[in-house]
């Protein structure tokens, strides 16, 4: 199935900026995230491409090698599976060309542009292989994203083989240079007058063999199994923001180095607030009486209530600015502010007496003169 244009999949143009990058992104996420489509397969697989088209065009390198080279750019382009999935952000830069070599396959079931240049060769390093980075989504709420938080998460992953150390090799045994490509992991083949080099069959382009292969892992290193982590989520996170365990993605190969994973938070949205960068906004209702006379109110904020104090005359929809009580940045530590938009409430019902008095003030204010000749209709003339 041909890939959707990642462009299209968060509704942006082209020329889009990161911060209407980061908005679209958002609110597809919040749309499609796991949590609120349970056990809809539709909207998992949605959440997944857009946080992938997130990814690609909030980095500027990556970003540009799309809008040359389309989706060839990128080695696979998605995100794994499970609950923590294959990281899509980290390809090899030589895999848009084996896209296009890649019409023609040696036995070995690489690309002739690997075996010419050695693609899928190494047994320089004993056949071990640097294990995948895994990605992480995990949704917080505002609160948390604020003050910051300390999480546990659980995922399933390609862990180090307990029998083996990650060796491979059962007790007793050993890996051993394989003789077939005498340990490079590579042999040559050569057709008329044209040489290729082609992964080695017998070793699969380790470069190494095992004698007895680790029963538990089957000559692997390394098993499935669940790991847990415990993450300390600094104030000021948003939506797209990325945490790094290193070390804590799959287990390497045969002994190789672990990979990393990769965190990337979703913040929920708020009953209440709407966050814009380190800002937040929020709109509440005011009676008409205290938006004519002035007074003052109580407002709420993300930790506890704040006093503002409303001016005789107040206008809806007059914005109100509460000093450092927005988010913390992420990187200066430097609070943002809370702006509360008024709405002037209008009472539906009055009583006798509430009727009365409002009929007396709008006597005396002129409004009460409904003739041709008032002023409003005054006014109004001008417009026909």
């Amino acid at each position: 199935m041909e890939k959707e244009d990642y462009y299209k999949l968060l509704d942006v143009t082209r020329e889009a900026s990161s911060d209407e990058i980061k908005k679209a992104y958002r609110k597809k996420a919040l749309k499609y995230h796991p949590d609120k489509n349970k056990g809809d397969k539709g909207a998992e697989e949605k959440f997944k491409q857009v946080s992938e088209a997130y990814e690609i065009l909030m980095d500027t390198n990556k970003r540009a090698a799309y809008d040359r080279f389309g989706h060839q750019a990128f080695q696979q382009g998605g995100v794994g599976k499970g609950g923590s999935q294959g990281f899509g952000g980290f390809h090899d830069p030589m895999d848009i060309f084996r896209d296009f070599f890649g019409g023609a396959q040696g036995n070995s079931g690489g690309s002739i542009f690997d075996d010419l240049f050695g693609g899928q060769g190494g047994g320089s390093s004993g056949g071990a292989t640097r294990g995948s980075d895994l990605r992480y989504d995990l949704e917080i709420t505002l609160e948390e994203a604020a003050s910051g938080i300390e999480k546990e998460i659980s995922f399933r992953r390609a862990a180090e083989c307990e029998g083996c150390n990650g060796s491979g090799a059962a007790a007793g045994s050993s890996k051993v240079r394989c003789n077939t490509c005498n340990g490079s992991g590579q042999v040559t083949m050569t057709q008329g007058f044209f040489s290729v080099r082609q992964k080695c069959h017998k070793c699969n382009g380790n470069g190494v063999t095992i004698d007895k292969p680790c029963p538990k892992c089957s000559g692997e290193g390394r098993i499935m199994k669940t790991s847990k982590v415990f993450l300390k989520i600094p104030a000021g996170v948003d939506t797209g923001s990325k945490l790094r365990s290193t070390g804590q993605g799959e287990a390497g190969v045969m002994g190789g180095p672990s990979g990393d994973l990769y965190v990337i938070i979703h913040v929920k949205e708020h009953k209440i607030f709407e966050r814009h960068e380190d800002d937040l906004y929020c709109e509440i209702s005011i009676k008409f009486t205290l938006a004519t006379l002035g007074g003052s109110i109580t407002v709420p904020t993300l930790t506890k209530s704040a006093t503002l104090k409303i001016p005789e005359g107040t206008q809806t929809g007059t914005l109100f600015r509460v000093r450092n009580q927005g988010i913390k940045n992420l990187r200066s530590g430097r609070a943002g502010d809370q702006l509360v938009r008024v709405q002037i409430e209008v009472p539906k019902k009055l009583s006798s007496k509430q009727r009365k008095i409002l009929e007396e003030f709008a006597k005396e204010c002129g409004d009460a003169d409904s003739d041709s000749d008032s002023s409003v209709f005054k006014k109004a003339k001008r417009f026909f």
